[in-house]
C-alpha cells in the first residue's frame, strides 16, 4: 500500500471528515462557511479537517475573493476500492474453503 493511501485511510477514519466528504459527494461545492453552519463544529476545526482530506486528495480547493470553495473528489476513492475488492476476494476464497469443509463434515 502507498502512502497516499495511508492518508486517505487515515482521513476516512474521522467520523466528522467523512461527514464532510460525503456532504461535498451529495450536494456539491460548498464553501467553508457552508460547511461550518451546518456542521456544529467550529470553523477552524472545519478547516483543519478539510485540510486532512485535501492532503489525501479527497477534496480540492478554490478560492473566490475572501471565500474558499471545496468540492470532492470521488475518483480519489480509488485505493480503497482496490483494497476492498482484494480483500472480497479473500474473503470470498475463504468462506467457499469453508463451506466446502462443513460440507465434508456433514457426509
Amino acid at each position: 500500500m502507498q502512502i497516499a493511501s495511508d492518508d486517505l485511510f487515515k482521513a476516512l477514519a474521522d467520523p466528522t471528515r467523512r461527514a464532510l466528504f460525503e456532504r461535498l459527494t451529495r450536494d456539491g461545492e460548498q464553501t467553508v462557511h457552508a460547511l461550518t453552519d451546518r456542521s456544529g463544529v467550529s470553523q477552524p476545526a472545519i478547516s483543519k479537517h478539510l485540510g486532512v482530506l485535501k492532503l489525501a486528495h479527497l477534496v480540492r480547493d478554490r478560492r473566490e475573493g475572501r471565500e474558499t470553495h471545496y468540492t470532492a473528489e470521488p475518483k480519489a476513492l480509488a485505493p480503497l476500492v482496490d483494497w476492498m475488492s482484494l480483500y472480497g476476494v479473500f474473503w470470498r476464497d475463504r468462506f467457499d474453503r469453508l463451506e466446502s469443509l462443513l460440507k465434508r463434515m456433514d457426509q
